[in-house]
């Protein structure tokens, strides 16, 4: 058994015992690891050490809990292993900058730690060869893009720390509000019926410690009521991303950027610039989105 596969066997324990206590040397004997290799090995590969992780998981899951009105805030605590209502309430507020209650009344998107797939970090691909991993299937090509394509939408700004990606940052999730204000304007967008939709991050006039974030779909006139913006004629690297349903392509979005940045490394290539995301129409049966990655070499040529 490789070493990682000893603690992403620790990491499908914790999920299915997360509201249970759990003691690290439990952990470690289930990795065959010392207890102090357990715990470095673990923090070098999740990131986190092991009861950051944990808390982090716990209030991952409590989110979803707290939605419900039905379940009180205790029950919720006490469910995810919290032991009472004022440890819950000042790990989450710590963790995402509201608390619990806050959360409930007013519901606002909220960015989690997710559970890692650690296989992804050693599994390569060739373009054109699916790979299938936890919840999501991946694939990647080259594309070029012979002629500009416009979008109509709207802008905003969300906080960005530099080398915490998707699925490693927590916090309130900024872009939501944006996704709101999108959805909210686009009856009133002159736009294709069935045309795709456009997320895409950028540096633009954002001030510092942000980042410029457009949404926007294929217009079918101008209308200067709302931003436009031109993904640019170029050659792309696409990721084309599918999972069983629309929550869970979003809660799987992290690991597929984790990897996307992993093989464009493996091929000797670095994402430049901005970050567009191009999502198709669903369906009950599937949910699909494109990332389409302007690209160059590493060592500046192609």
């Amino acid at each position: 058994m490789h070493a990682w596969e000893s603690i992403q066997k620790t990491l499908n324990y914790i999920e299915e015992h997360i509201g249970e206590e759990i003691q690290i040397e439990e952990l470690a004997d289930l990795a065959g690891l010392s207890l102090f290799y357990y715990q470095r090995l673990f923090a070098r590969l999740v990131k986190k050490p092991v009861r950051e992780y944990v808390k982090l998981r716990r209030l991952a899951r409590a989110c979803e809990s707290l939605r419900s009105k039905e379940n009180s805030i205790l029950n919720v605590a006490v469910e995810y292993g919290f032991g009472g209502r004022e440890t819950f309430t000042r790990a989450f507020k710590d963790t995402y900058g509201i608390t619990p209650a806050q959360y409930r009344d007013k519901p606002v998107g909220l960015m989690n730690y997710d559970k890692p797939d650690l296989s992804l970090n050693y599994r390569m691909v060739d373009e054109g060869v699916p790979l299938i991993g936890e919840g999501l299937v991946l694939e990647y090509n080259r594309r070029t893009l012979r002629e500009p394509v416009n979008f109509l939408g709207v802008v905003g700004y969300y906080s960005f720390t530099k080398g915490k990606m998707m699925g490693e940052r927590t916090g309130v999730d900024e872009s939501d509000a944006i996704w709101k204000k999108f959805f909210d304007a686009l009856k009133d967008i002159p736009h294709i019926p069935g045309g795709r939709i456009l997320g895409v991050s950028y540096h633009g006039d954002a001030p510092d410690g942000y980042s410029t974030y457009f949404i926007g779909v294929e217009p079918c006139e101008e209308d200067s009521r709302f931003v436009s913006w031109q993904l640019p004629a170029r050659e792309y690297v696409i990721c084309s991303f599918e999972a069983d349903n629309p929550k869970q392509l979003m809660a799987s979005m992290g690991k597929m950027m984790k990897f996307t940045r992993s093989w464009l490394k493996s091929h000797g290539l670095i994402a430049d610039g901005f970050f567009p995301e191009m999502y198709d129409h669903h369906t009950p049966e599937m949910a699909y989105m494109e990332m389409w990655i302007p690209f160059r070499a590493q060592n500046g040529s192609e």
